[in-house]
């Protein structure tokens, strides 16, 4: 073959990889197609669990039970160096020391059951909370969550209002329940900022290491979810701890927190339409299959779907016997009114001690927009 005929062979293939005349780059390169729901964006890497494991010293091991025995795979291979850090040691210190002496909520078993309800390649949505709820039957390891037949406390409450300024057809859970694990096993990350509190005493266990490792939860979620997730921060400390995401890759949605004290001043929680906001933008990313089914008439919701080991003991028997939480009574089905947004009512005023973590960001909230006001003026 003459090295002519070799030049136009190379140049009719080149013309073949240009758009046409008349064409765009729509045409040259396909429009853009949503990524399916069921699509993996996690490194394919293999995680040999047990020689992990095998690797671990003695007290590492011990110190790690509860992280072992519990927590989802997908999370474990990408957060297995930082558990082994000095910082997390040295928090599971701290708890072992609590456990042995303190009512623990959730439940030591329940503590990352937002990682087996979510796994990392499943997420898609992420909400911020701050600290569990401190109350018996209440929080098991989802944020804003509680167990039934505990009701929805205020917060919880508000934003099922807001869903139904969004969703008029929405209803909330049977007999005022606050279970959210439907949203979880869908792909919300239901993630507080503290994942243990001493019953009782709000933001208790705070500054001993674990907004550390939930940060690091964020950062992964961030890194690895290259699809894309909604990120729905309500209240100053949720906001800060998404400060660093930025671009178009993801979406952070902000708004003032949903409890009773805050849901009211500035634009309002109720008007911040973050659910169809977030449905809307997951499916463009998604497809009509990414988007979120925040309805929970059904009350379907199973506490943990992913059952941890009924071997997991962590501190004495005492400590144990202290975990067992005390059942509430039934409370009746409500059915909420849609067609305008909530109005505040004297009933708001009020928050639940079992809400104090709620009122305590809403305060932090309060201060910043007054503080921003006096600005103003």
């Amino acid at each position: 073959m003459s090295l002519k005929r070799k030049q136009v062979g190379a140049m009719a293939k080149d013309d073949a990889k240009k758009p046409k005349k008349n064409g765009d780059l729509t045409s040259f390169f396909g429009a853009p197609k949503p990524t399916p729901v069921n699509t993996q964006t996690e490194p394919a890497v293999n995680f040999d669990k047990d020689k992990w494991v095998a690797s671990l010293t003695s007290e590492q091991k011990t110190l790690l039970k509860l992280e072992i025995d519990t927590m989802h795979p997908s999370w474990l291979r990408v957060l297995k160096e930082d558990l082994i850090s000095r910082d997390f040691l040295d928090l599971k210190r701290f708890l072992d020391k609590e456990v042995s002496t303190q009512t623990i909520y959730p439940p030591m078993a329940e503590v990352y059951s937002w990682s087996r309800h979510c796994p990392l390649d499943k997420v898609r949505v992420v909400i911020l909370g701050q600290d569990p709820y401190h109350g018996p039957n209440q929080a098991h390891g989802l944020c804003f969550s509680v167990l039934p037949p505990t009701p929805a406390p205020p917060s919880l409450a508000n934003i099922y209002k807001a869903i139904a300024v969004d969703y008029p057809s929405f209803k909330p859970p049977p007999k005022k329940s606050g279970l959210l694990t439907p949203w979880a096993d869908q792909g919300v990350l239901l993630l507080n900022t503290c994942l243990t509190v001493r019953a009782r005493q709000a933001n208790s266990h705070q500054n001993h290491g674990w907004e550390k490792f939930t940060q690091k939860v964020i950062d992964t979620v961030v890194k690895v979810r290259t699809n894309g997730v909604v990120f729905l921060a309500w209240g100053s400390p949720a906001q800060k701890r998404c400060d660093k995401i930025t671009g178009a890759k993801h979406l952070v949605l902000k708004s003032v927190h949903p409890s009773p004290l805050s849901a009211y001043k500035g634009e309002g929680f109720f008007n911040c339409n973050h659910f169809r906001k977030a449905n809307d933008w997951l499916e463009a990313r998604y497809g009509k299959e990414g988007v979120i089914n925040w309805d929970l008439a059904d009350g379907t919701g199973r506490s943990d779907t992913v059952n941890p080991p009924a071997a997991v003991v962590v501190g004495s028997d005492t400590s144990a016997a202290r975990q067992k939480s005390a059942s509430s009574q039934p409370e009746t089905e409500t059915v909420l009114s849609h067609e305008e947004v909530p109005k505040k009512t004297e009933k708001d005023e009020w928050i639940s001690g079992d809400d104090d973590a709620d009122a305590i960001e809403a305060l932090e909230e309060l201060a910043k927009l007054d503080a921003d006001q006096k600005v103003t003026v």
